[in-house]
């Protein structure tokens, strides 16, 4: 049976694919190729390295400088099956940067004084929280969901158990809770950072019960359109595809057999944690104009970067998440603000720098070998600092 682990403490769910413990990579081929925009820099240089020493299929990058020029960057392909070469303008599947979405309507319905951050969750959504090992809404706030300190463990190591195959499995908000509250906790509430999945799907119902209408419309409504956020979009239940010009999306190779197609997915196991679909430079925009204060007021933006250690968010170390954003430690001083996320197929790393740069990566199949979660944080920081 293939598997997928979850390494939760590895760079937002960084997926590590795995046959009987053995790690593998050995379907994935594609030459490098020249980007169709721009000269052969170091971010260029990023990317042919992600494609011929990674062996990723193809990778994309965008680079928004704060003045709003932008650079795009591709190699690779996104097709294997017909080798063409990864198109510059791209959706793909951004899976949990939808987080920063999420939390960012919540904090406006704080702004709007209809949710309070320190308020349990059971003020909300009364008698849902409840599960194994003295899971109890009464105790945990909104600010808990959305900063990762609920204590809370996830759902996807049963959902995605058998990877491939479950790809086309619809799931319920209310279903993805029930597994994850059959589990006891990982810590008490407000204790100590844990990654999960759990925490944002209740952050969706929380927006639902507040508005009266689905979380992705309000996404679209308050943040999408606003930003004109062309390439990005909340996929409709059930659709599995992804519309417009995009690349495929793979599962590694295991054992000698050849990468698996898996473009095709339900997204309802990520939904208000990871569904958004978008392009690299959709992403820039929403970070720009995030963190220039275009969708928070004040006080809100200043609640979302108050932050808490994070171990093991990424390689190098020494980030701290805030809510729905963490800290990406740059080698040019300072850091980054950033999220990041694995869908089924895709990779994507982004972060904008105290400069106003943003940056966006991403790489057309899922994780096999750790040195690649390394390089992928490199490409990041060179498109942020160089």
């Amino acid at each position: 049976m293939l598997k997928v682990l979850t390494l939760t403490r590895r760079r937002v769910l960084v997926s590590l694919v795995a046959l009987g413990g053995l790690t593998v990579g050995s379907g994935l081929s594609a030459s490098a190729s020249p980007a169709s925009h721009g000269p052969r820099d170091a971010v260029q240089r990023s990317l042919d390295s992600l494609v011929s020493v990674d062996n990723f299929p193809g990778a994309l990058a965008s680079v928004r400088q704060a003045d709003g020029r932008v650079r795009n960057y591709t190699a690779g392909v996104g097709n294997l099956k017909t080798e063409e070469k990864m198109p510059v303008s791209s959706r793909i599947r951004i899976a949990s940067n939808t987080k920063m979405f999420t939390a960012t309507v919540v904090l406006q319905l704080v702004g709007e004084g209809k949710v309070e951050l320190d308020e349990p969750i059971e003020t909300y959504l009364p008698g849902l929280v409840r599960g194994a090992g003295g899971i109890d809404g009464r105790q945990i706030t909104v600010r808990q969901l959305l900063q990762q300190t609920s204590g809370l463990l996830d759902y996807d190591d049963e959902v995605y158990a058998d990877f491939v195959n479950s790809l086309q499995t619809y799931h319920e908000p209310h279903d993805l809770l029930r597994i994850a509250f059959a589990k006891a906790p990982q810590s008490r509430p407000g204790e100590r950072f844990g990654y999960a999945n759990t925490n944002y799907i209740l952050a969706g119902l929380l927006v639902q019960k507040i508005t009266g209408r689905p979380v992705g419309e309000q996404i679209t409504e308050r943040i999408i359109e606003p930003l004109r956020l062309r390439h990005t979009y909340w996929p409709a239940d059930g659709d599995t595809a992804i519309r417009g010009i995009h690349p495929r999306g793979y599962f590694p190779g295991v054992e000698g057999n050849d990468p698996i197609d898996i473009t095709r997915s339900e997204p309802s196991g990520g939904w208000a944690a990871g569904a958004l679909i978008g392009s690299t430079s959709d992403i820039n925009v929403f970070l720009a104009g995030l963190l220039g204060g275009k969708l928070l007021k004040p006080a809100e933006l200043a609640e979302m970067k108050k932050t808490v250690d994070a171990p093991g968010f990424d390689t190098v170390g020494g980030s701290r998440y805030g809510l729905g954003i963490a800290t990406f430690n740059l080698s040019c001083g300072g850091f980054a603000w950033t999220h990041g996320g694995v869908a089924p197929g895709y990779v994507t790393y982004v972060g904008v720098a105290p400069s106003g740069r943003a940056a966006s990566i991403a790489v057309n199949s899922m994780i096999s070998e750790i040195s690649a979660v390394e390089h992928l944080e490199q490409s990041l920081d060179t498109a942020l600092c160089r």
